[in-house]
């Protein structure tokens, strides 16, 4: 039984259902099909127009555009995105891929990023219409302030999300940057409108966690809340190993977002989506509540390892169970 959420019932507002395309988002997100191929993009394009939700999303930006927190969050992230990044300066830099790695790493240690991993570049991450001719695509992470994000769905929270894009869109120019300078290309990718590379499949193959039943990226170290950029480079990084934490066990059994999700879009189920049998949020039921407040952000707010302090004891006891099954085998 779903227990009792404040947000529900919830009733859409008829100016933006009054806008939806007749085609359902699940059916762009390629939800039943049973064979790999390419991602569409279904929201957040960098030109709206070109999308059948286009009109939905730019009605987003009409919800409580005078709002002090997401203004100054707005601002904030519009001046990281027009930062112009230096050109390509001489001969490629000549280092072994372990060297890169730990370069990178003392890089993290003085610039404005959480978390970062590397992985090899899949054709199968690249959305329809979109060339990436580099080889590898380094991951930046970058944690909400928990105290923030758990407003949700205030606007305090919609902004926290914009501030954490500002966060991510400034250090994939400054990694981009830096890459540059010793003679490598690299191109930044930030959220939401990314329009080339889906973020999570990346982030996955280079250690960030696993796909969580809400849709997003569950980490020991961050849980659920926190934002994603990339830079697309040919520099020899070495991958980073993927991590597995027994996310898949717990969120069978837990249902606190799928409990906590207004327009009940976050199905108990996996579900094939493009050949991948994997937790899926339904978009049609989603979007019209997100596009209300800010973003929602509810399910990542409430996730039992988005709380401060409880990642990394969670997943150690998740591991020591697993464990324990396979030796009573």
């Amino acid at each position: 039984m779903v227990s009792q959420n404040r947000h529900r019932p919830f009733s859409a507002d008829p100016a933006q259902i009054a806008l939806k395309p007749a085609i359902s988002g699940n059916a762009i997100n390629g939800l039943g099909e049973a064979r790999p191929r390419q991602p569409s993009v279904v929201y957040w394009a960098p030109d709206p127009d070109t999308i059948p939700h286009g009109a939905m999303q730019r009605w987003f930006y009409g919800v409580d555009p005078d709002n002090s927190h997401l203004k100054r969050a707005r601002e904030e992230r519009a001046k990281q995105l027009s930062t112009v990044l230096p050109d390509v300066i001489g001969e490629p830099v000549r280092r072994r891929p372990e060297e890169w790695n730990a370069s990178l790493a003392e890089l993290a240690g003085r610039a404005n990023f959480d978390m970062w991993g590397v992985a090899k570049m899949n054709p199968l991450w690249v959305y329809r219409g979109q060339e990436v001719f580099q080889q590898n695509i380094i991951v930046l992470g970058f944690a909400h302030d928990y105290e923030q994000i758990a407003t949700a769905p205030e606007a305090t929270a919609g902004a926290e999300v914009v501030r954490q894009y500002g966060r991510a869109a400034a250090a994939a120019k400054l990694v981009s940057g830096w890459l540059r300078e010793q003679g490598w290309d690299a191109e930044p990718l930030t959220g939401p409108m990314t329009s080339k590379v889906m973020m999570i499949p990346p982030a996955i193959a280079a250690g960030f966690g696993e796909l969580g039943k809400h849709g997003s990226l569950i980490n020991a170290e961050l849980g659920s809340s926190f934002r994603l950029s990339a830079v697309l480079t040919d520099a020899p990084f070495a991958p980073t190993p993927q991590r597995t934490f027994e996310v898949d066990s717990f969120c069978l059994n837990c249902r606190v977002c799928e409990n906590a999700c207004p327009p009940e879009a976050i199905s108990a189920d996996k579900q094939m989506v493009r050949g991948v049998e994997k937790w899926y949020v339904d978009f049609d039921k989603c979007l019209p509540f997100f596009n209300q407040t800010h973003g929602c952000a509810i399910c990542i707010a409430v996730c039992p390892w988005s709380r401060p302090g409880v990642g990394l004891a969670l997943a150690e006891k998740l591991s020591r169970r697993s464990v324990g099954q396979r030796h009573d085998r």
